[in-house]
């Protein structure tokens, strides 16, 4: 497989008058987890359905492990699996059925799709559920067994659609544990998330897309980095966070900043200094304010 997993130069779609995506360039290297971070509405969902060949771009091209999107569309689908933002299951068939189904639909023999589904069932600790019909399941389980139905077909790239939408935090955690163990197994993992701490915890670099273009990329700490070494964090007289303003953190750049909102804050409010987090870099990338002397509200 090359090392670089996918590929886009000037990529654009519009849908009627709307430009969706407005010339995006990204390089995603195999084997890693790369994740696209951005609002609703933002061009996540439209991205990863050209790249899995659902949707034509209109300009601009897009290679998945060196193939053509569009020119190869046929190669590219045998060398993906996709897990969109609902869980893709039939809710009348037990786990089992579910993954013995989509192997077969994936050419494989009745012996191969049983061992498969029982292989994919203990990686995904649903073995215990094998017999039980999906409708039964919780959110996550189904999820992870979306997942696992995604992974019926070994493919070198995994597309995950917003994966751990509507999870609680106890299953999206999981979720987390079972994508960074399919990494170890050399899959590339694009993934599109809405969660700043889900694309910190699980991504080798981030994107963050925002209005259909990519305002910036990189790892976490490049991305905190652009936005100054320090918050200034206000907080009032119940702990509530009021305002984050960046700081260099020398004494007069604070003292200025304190001197100049000294009448906007309520009394009792305590002040403190902390590093960036991904919160700030989503704010100041989304909302165009990088000038790390202007004040933005918190998360």
């Amino acid at each position: 497989m090359s090392t670089c997993a996918i590929e886009t130069t000037g990529l654009y779609k519009r849908f009627g008058k709307q430009t969706v995506l407005d010339g995006i360039d990204l390089t995603v290297p195999a084997g890693t987890i790369f994740a696209l971070l951005g609002p609703n509405g933002a061009g996540k969902t439209t991205l990863v359905n050209i790249l899995s060949t659902l949707i034509r771009p209109d300009d601009g091209k897009a290679l998945v492990v060196g193939y053509d999107v569009v020119k190869q569309k046929e190669t590219v689908k045998q060398s993906i699996s996709l897990t969109g933002q609902f869980a893709a299951v039939d809710d009348m068939l037990t786990a089992e059925e579910n993954l013995r189904m989509i192997g077969r639909l994936s050419g494989l023999t009745a012996a191969q799709a049983r061992k498969r589904a029982a292989e994919l069932l203990s990686r995904f600790e649903l073995t215990p559920y094998a017999g039980k019909r999906v409708k039964t399941f919780s959110g996550g389980m189904r999820r992870k067994l979306d997942l696992a139905i995604s992974l019926t077909a070994e493919r070198p790239v995994l597309f995950l659609d917003e994966p751990t939408t509507a999870l609680d935090t106890i299953s999206r955690r999981t979720l987390w544990e079972t994508i960074l163990q399919l990494k170890q197994t050399g899959t590339t993992i694009f993934l599109t998330t809405q969660y700043l701490e889900e694309a910190e915890q699980l991504a080798d670099r981030i994107a963050v897309i925002s209005g259909g273009r990519i305002v910036a990329a990189g790892t976490a700490d490049e991305l905190k980095a652009r936005i100054g070494g320090a918050m200034l964090e206000l907080r009032d007289a119940q702990d509530e966070v009021i305002r984050s303003v960046p700081t260099t953190g020398h004494y007069d750049d604070i003292r200025q900043i304190l001197n100049r909102i000294a009448g906007e804050v309520p009394p009792l409010t305590r002040v403190g200094i902390r590093t960036p987090s991904m919160d700030d870099v989503f704010v100041a990338l989304t909302s165009g304010k990088m000038n790390k002397n202007k004040e933005e509200s918190a998360s």
